[in-house]
């Protein structure tokens, strides 16, 4: 059974299918080789540290070895803000 098109509808309601949204956040130009986003400074100091931190202490935490690298990013020489505050 079809509805009855009302006047009102087709002139108050935009047309879905002509308004394009791009899902992707991440331009092209910030894409690595593989397509992903290229890591932060910070990310690749906690990839690295937190597994040197859970190496060194099997029974801690991963959020007690969070906590101890992310303070510890402040003084990192990898960290810009560090280096720029000297």
């Amino acid at each position: 059974m079809t509805r009855p098109k009302s006047s009102t509808a087709t002139a108050t309601a935009p047309a879905a299918s002509s308004a394009k949204v791009s899902k992707s956040k991440v331009s092209k130009a910030s894409k690595g080789a593989k397509g992903t986003k290229k890591m932060s400074p910070y990310n690749k100091y906690m990839k690295n540290e937190i597994s040197k931190v859970k190496n060194d202490n099997p029974g801690i935490t991963h959020k007690e070895a969070f906590k101890m690298v992310a303070l510890s990013w402040k003084t990192a020489p990898e960290n810009p803000k560090a280096i720029a505050a000297k």
